[in-house]
């Protein structure tokens, strides 16, 4: 084994992640898609979405981004702490990728109220966000994406098949930042090179689906 393959020591929270993605595997891995993902599989086309509002008051669809080289599909909220800490993040990742090449767009489906328009909006001014932040009240986006996490990420290419999802990166409170997975996989993309780690475990609060969606998560 390479040493790179483990570049810090087994921390508490590395364990605890290593149980998280072996229990996952196990109860995922039957019912198809990929290795975290009930749904999804790398290399499977992206879902669409249509006409979902953002915080700029228009309304926001595929078409938006189909032109890209890249696109980085995040499902965030306002209201989880995981969330709130990747931020600044996220802000860094639009901005390290200026221009059309790599579009980022950021879809809530959260319907308290904290989550609704509202509060995005408030949140994205305060945070000046580069990048649009969506709402799915149906969450039917979320769903067909198996996203069950927030923040969780999907790194598309420019045919819009996933090259990589799960984290940002390896430290979900930003403070011990080892491996930028979502940077990473976009560069990758741009370089026309095979994402090395195409998918991990996504470390934060559980989407809050609503029991009315038929969700059974």
């Amino acid at each position: 084994m390479h040493s790179q393959s483990f570049p810090r020591p087994w921390t508490p929270y590395r364990v605890a992640l290593l149980s998280v993605g072996l229990v996952l595997s196990t109860f995922l891995g039957d019912v198809g898609g990929g290795e975290f993902n009930a749904v999804l599989s790398i290399g499977d086309a992206a879902p669409r979405w249509e006409s979902l509002e953002g915080v700029d008051g228009e309304r926001h669809s595929w078409d938006d981004v189909a032109g890209a080289d890249c696109v980085v599909v995040a499902f965030t909220c306002n209201s989880c702490p995981y969330a709130v800490d990747v931020e600044d993040r996220l802000i860094a990742l639009a901005k390290q990728f200026p221009g059309d090449a790599v579009k980022v767009v950021a879809i809530n489906v959260n319907l308290i109220d904290d989550d609704l328009l509202p509060a995005m909006k408030t949140r994205a001014q305060v945070k000046s966000f580069p990048f649009p932040y969506l709402h799915d009240p149906s969450q039917q986006i979320a769903r067909d994406f198996g996203a069950i996490k927030t923040p969780e990420f999907f790194v598309l290419d420019s045919e819009g098949r996933v090259v990589y999802m799960g984290s940002l990166d390896d430290s979900p409170d930003g403070k011990s930042v080892g491996t930028r997975y979502v940077a990473d996989a976009v560069a990758a993309v741009l370089a026309g090179d095979q994402v090395e780690t195409r998918e991990t475990v996504p470390i934060g609060c559980r989407i809050r689906y609503s029991r009315a969606s038929g969700r059974g998560r």
